[in-house]
């Protein structure tokens, strides 16, 4: 079918749609929800047989969806209604929750339901829910309603009395009551609001938005006043909660032109007055199972700054020190790596010399990866990973890869990076010359299956997402009991012969030379696409990459400044905020 995907932006359930809907034959356009005249004339270009609307924080306009089937995928059981469903499910602490797919009205959320998918609310973050549960439920659900339109099947009528509306989800609901709020309900309140907007606090006595809580385990003084910040751990601070406390990962402070950051770096001098927790907070853990050891680096967003870097280095290299057969690298549960940490180099004094030390941290590791000889690695990507987090990734002898995994290998969007992690000797190695010739010039979100078949990713795992590392685990263990020595013999001289082919250290100095242009160049591209992009900019068209309705000849053109927000003509008044990522 010829389908078009209208987004308020590119996130990843819509990728995963993109990818689904793609791999399964169906030709796929995307068009960015900028205004209606904008819609209509996608509509109009691509004339597609059915509009998907997987994300929107607007309705479609009437023009649209009398003229043509559209699908509006809800994140939440039929009959739900209202703007924030998942934020709601959170903060009430629902047992089971759900994805409708629904047939776009006049009115919001009420249209005949054409599919629909229920799942248990585990424990978690808004965004984790909504990376791994919703995308999952959203594609099953999209599927069967794609099957019954080209069936000729017709949509469930909910009765009037069966909808229930509810409204956004205001700071004054999610507000926590430090003095009587448990630490259970303190967690539920904030992964309410992580990935947006963030929850309203205090903190040192400033006004800011609280994001990425964790469990605080650490024994506690009774006596210590709740809302009082008592502890660091690595980049989080622990507030005492009546019963116990949490861990506070990342901040936006309210005043200025803040942006989301680890907490310690925006309390840096605040924080360094505090007692320190070796392990409280742990965005990387190590453990050994059998002849396998596996290395678990969970960073916010998947985001690694230059110290992220560092420290996970460390921790690899007394992996590799380690007695163990096989070592697999395992990310984080919601992303493998996205590379380099965009908002701490926004943040930076210099963000063209903080862009330049992440690099080079980023290349240690990879680097370190490639030269340990002596242990078979495997890269086990049950997350989304996306620019250097995916070469980092292909840095191992294998990649394992969950069936629901989005990869994003290319830099050219964030101003057209060159891109370093040793892409230039690894794409080549695994993929071959022509695969590595259309993963570099690509820019467009890949799935898992087609990621085996270009060689980024070496097997697949079909296991539902919630069994992926056990899946892993199995695998791993029946290849520990195998005799590895004659594979780790081949790729001892694999790497001899390839450092002698072309040294290591020349591949990083050609990537290294493309780089220092884009941090110190003249062209600014980096850095303008690197501030749209930490302070989410509103887009003001949608990549050709993406609109393939639209050829760049002929068509108007909406114009727009690079920097700032977009003209007032191109962002009409807000009809509906659905949901975001």
């Amino acid at each position: 079918m010829r389908i078009l995907l209208l987004c308020h932006g590119f996130n990843s359930l819509t990728q995963r749609l993109f990818c689904d809907l793609t791999a399964a034959g169906h030709e796929v356009s995307v068009e960015f929800d900028i205004n209606d005249a904008v819609t209509e004339e996608a509509v109009g270009l691509y004339k597609p047989e059915v509009l998907i609307a997987p994300f929107l924080k607007r309705a479609i306009p009437a023009t649209v969806y009398e003229n043509l089937q559209c699908f509006v995928v809800h994140p939440g059981p039929p009959g739900d209604r209202g703007p924030n469903a998942l934020d709601w499910a959170v903060l009430d602490n629902a047992k089971t929750w759900g994805v409708t797919v629904l047939q776009a009205v006049a009115e919001l959320d009420a249209g005949p339901v054409w599919a629909s998918r229920s799942f248990a609310l585990r424990p978690a973050s808004k965004s984790s829910l909504y990376r791994n549960e919703v995308a999952e439920a959203a594609v099953s659900a999209v599927f069967e309603a794609l099957g019954k339109l080209e069936c000729g099947q017709f949509p469930e009528q909910i009765v009037e009395d069966a909808f229930y509306w509810r409204p956004s989800v205001r700071q004054a609901d999610r507000k926590i009551d430090w003095q009587n709020d448990e630490t259970e309900t303190v967690l539920r309140k904030i992964r309410s609001a992580d990935g947006m907007p963030g929850l309203r606090d205090k903190v040192f006595g400033e006004s800011v938005c609280l994001y990425d809580a964790r469990l605080c385990r650490e024994v506690l003084e009774d006596a210590i006043e709740p809302g009082t910040v008592i502890l660091r751990s690595g980049p989080a601070i622990a507030i005492k909660t009546v019963d116990g406390a949490v861990w506070i990962g990342h901040v936006r402070k309210a005043s200025g032109d803040a942006v989301k950051l680890p907490m310690t770096r925006s309390f840096a001098k605040q924080s360094t007055a505090l007692p320190e927790v070796s392990g409280g907070y742990r965005d990387i853990a190590y453990e050994i199972i059998g002849d396998v050891g596996y290395l678990h680096f969970d960073f916010y967003n998947g985001a690694m700054g230059t110290d992220d870097c560092r420290r996970l280095l460390r921790a690899f290299r007394a992996a590799v020190a380690s007695d163990v057969k096989v070592l697999v690298l395992m990310g984080g549960p919601d992303h493998w790596s996205n590379g380099l940490n965009l908002n701490l180099i926004e943040a930076a004094e210099s963000p063209a010399e903080e862009s330049w030390a992440n690099i080079q941290a980023m290349d240690d590791l990879a680097e370190a990866i490639i030269k340990a000889t002596d242990k078979w690695i495997i890269s086990a990507m049950g997350g989304n990973a996306g620019a250097g987090g995916v070469f980092l990734a292909r840095a191992a002898d294998e990649v394992w890869i969950s069936t629901g995994v989005v990869l994003n290998p290319h830099y050219k969007d964030m101003g057209n990076l060159y891109g370093s992690e040793y892409w230039t000797y690894l794409l080549p190695k695994y993929a071959g010359a022509e695969n590595a010739r259309k993963i570099a010039q690509a820019r467009l979100p890949m799935g898992a299956r087609e990621a085996v078949s270009l060689g980024l990713a070496d097997r697949l795992f079909d296991d539902d997402p919630g069994t992926f590392q056990d899946a892993v685990t199995a695998a791993a263990n029946e290849l520990a009991g195998e005799n590895l020595t004659d594979r780790l013999c081949e790729k001892r001289k694999g790497r001899e012969q390839d450092e002698l082919s072309k040294p290591l250290a020349s591949y990083r100095a050609s990537e290294l030379e493309h780089m220092h242009k884009n941090f110190f160049g003249f062209d600014p591209s980096y850095h303008v696409a690197r501030y749209n992009f930490v302070r989410k900019v509103p887009k003001s068209r949608t990549p050709l990459t993406l609109a393939i309705h639209r050829d760049g000849k002929s068509k108007r053109r909406l114009q727009t400044s690079v920097v700032g927000p977009a003209p007032e003509l191109l962002r009409p008044e807000v009809k509906s905020h659905r949901w975001q990522d």
